[in-house]
């Protein structure tokens, strides 16, 4: 599956108006839904990421939705996201567009929306938190750590980290109560290098599997 494809399935797509601009959710849901995975996309790509496309194929099927959320500065086609501050009014703008009655909402994203989902999940009253390629500092960079939006979500949360991430590697990560699913050999992307002991698929499915174990025991 490329970065860019997007996963079959889709129930409904809405555009919610925020202050940030209007933002764009697209559902996946199954049958009988017992919670909900809000996913948010990185500043240099959109929800056809391969992470996001895989929990957007498979979750549903398990009863739990997957909200893939497109902030308003994509929507809008602007080439470069806004500030953080930016991004978060948009993501607490659509929030209420996420609610399910009596259905657990968990905040998540890759990249820049994991540091959304972080800084903003506890008070939305997320149930936990899903941080997908969370970048913990820009390459080359690691005193410029942003530990302390991971650290301090105040909820359950799961990083899942490529183990060649240059945003940061699983090793750099501190420790915490968050936990840490490593993706073997993996870049920011989750792409392998081509001599890499596991393929593509294989690579996502060690994430889905994972990601869908740790949902599952919220349940």
């Amino acid at each position: 599956m490329s970065t860019e494809d997007a996963p079959r399935g889709t129930t409904r797509t809405e555009t919610v108006p925020t202050d940030a601009g209007d933002a764009r959710v697209t559902w996946y849901e199954g049958a009988d839904p017992w919670a909900v995975l809000a996913l948010g996309h990185g500043a240099g790509g959109g929800i056809g990421a391969r992470d996001l496309a895989a929990l957007a194929a498979a979750l549903p099927g398990g009863g739990v939705s997957v909200a893939l959320v497109e902030q308003p500065w994509r929507v809008a086609g602007k080439k470069v996201a806004p500030a953080p501050k930016t991004l978060d009014t948009g993501w607490r703008g659509l929030w209420p567009a996420l609610a399910r009655p009596g259905l657990p909402v968990v905040a998540g994203g890759r990249s820049a929306g994991a540091r959304v989902a972080c800084r903003t999940g506890r008070e939305l009253g997320a149930d936990a938190v899903l941080a997908l390629s969370f970048p913990l500092h820009p390459p080359g960079r690691p005193e410029r750590s942003r530990a302390g939006e991971l650290l301090g979500t105040g909820l359950p949360t799961l990083v899942v980290q490529g183990g060649n991430d240059p945003f940061g590697r699983p090793a750099e990560f501190p420790d915490g109560p968050h936990r840490l699913l490593e993706i073997p050999y993996g870049d920011h992307g989750f792409a392998l290098p081509r001599k890499a002991p596991l393929d593509q698929e294989e690579a996502m499915g060690l994430l889905v599997t994972g990601i869908t174990e740790w949902i599952s025991a919220r349940r």
